[in-house]
């Protein structure tokens, strides 16, 4: 193995991130340990958690965080709590940001479903059973970067 040190920004985010997030880096400690490769965490705000602290959910801290970062480690973003605010000010808008900056231009969506789970299903076991499929969304269209135009 290299003696490469690789730098991972976390952003925890907003709801469940922080739990779900603190159950990633054990898992991420596990195998990083088992396969000797090194990596310094660095915590940032992203999100509603990001506005309640800088009023905006992506600042400069979290894109300069993850710029100056190997890979980004995200939970979630958004909640009740802000759904108030102005578009602008939304934590999903902090996606958008990320995956602009970072020239992010697809997500990787794998669809398996577990001969076990077969059964919980709504669609027929014959449409289900052995899936094995991976989804390829592009994040670069007006949906994602587009002004929202109303309905």
């Amino acid at each position: 193995m290299t003696n490469k040190e690789y730098k991972i920004a976390v952003f925890a985010g907003d709801g469940v991130g922080p739990e779900i997030m603190n159950e990633a880096i054990k898992v991420l400690k596990v195998v990083t340990d088992k396969k000797n490769i090194s990596i310094s965490l660095k915590d940032g705000l992203i999100g509603g958690s990001a506005y309640d602290v800088f009023g905006t959910p992506f600042p400069d801290q979290s894109l300069n965080l993850a710029l100056e970062s190997d890979s980004v480690l995200l939970g979630a973003v958004g909640g009740p709590k802000w759904e108030g605010l102005d578009y602008s000010l939304r934590p999903e808008r902090a996606l958008l940001g990320l995956r602009e900056k970072l020239g992010l231009y697809a997500n990787l969506r794998p669809v398996v479903v577990f001969d076990e789970l077969v059964d919980a299903s709504p669609l027929k076991k014959n449409l289900v059973q052995g899936i094995d499929i991976m989804i390829l969304r592009e994040l670069t269209g007006d949906v994602y970067f587009g002004k929202p135009r109303g309905v």
